[in-house]
């Protein structure tokens, strides 16, 4: 592919996933703000910009096997818990942002645990059996069939957890 053809599919699709996510968080606004018409109305264009950003990463040939596909997801939660957010926390600290620090220390533990599920599903030891998922809203934490009393990485309740089956 042409390298400068690759450069915009690639920012198609970092434009793309970036609008999806706002506008789920925006449909969530709406939500709490009893405004269900703008909310669906969000998660549809949503779900469009996904489609678009889909097709960018298929262009791209990024889209591959479901083994080469785990083994690129846990590449990219190792790089991005040891180096990226690493680097956000010293940031933080530096500019004395506790609040910062502690998110971008919540997210780098949580993707330290990504890495861990993706390294188990490698390793095929997830396809042998069912699981339930807990995912905490605050931090995004996921927990492996067991629903914890509260968040090990930020502490919020059980309550704060969504159940994927």
């Amino acid at each position: 592919m042409d390298e400068k053809l690759k450069e915009a599919f690639h920012k198609a699709y970092e434009g793309e996933a970036k609008a999806a996510l706002r506008l789920k968080i925006f449909a969530k606004e709406a939500d709490r703000e009893d405004l269900p018409q703008i909310s669906k109305l969000f998660r549809v264009i949503s779900f469009s910009e996904e489609i678009h950003g889909e097709r960018a990463l298929r262009m791209l040939r990024e889209i591959k096997d479901t083994d080469s596909n785990l083994k690129e997801s846990l590449l990219s939660e190792t790089h991005v818990a040891g180096v990226a957010y690493e680097s956000f926390i010293r940031l933080a600290e530096n500019i004395g942002d506790a609040t910062a620090s502690n998110i971008f220390s919540n997210s780098r533990d949580v993707e330290d645990g990504h890495a861990k599920l993706y390294d188990y599903a490698i390793n095929h030891l997830l396809g042998e059996r069912e699981t339930t998922y807990y995912v905490c809203q605050v931090c995004g934490y996921v927990s492996d069939g067991i629903l914890p009393k509260v968040c090990p990485v930020c502490s919020a309740p059980r309550e704060q957890f969504v159940e994927f089956k």
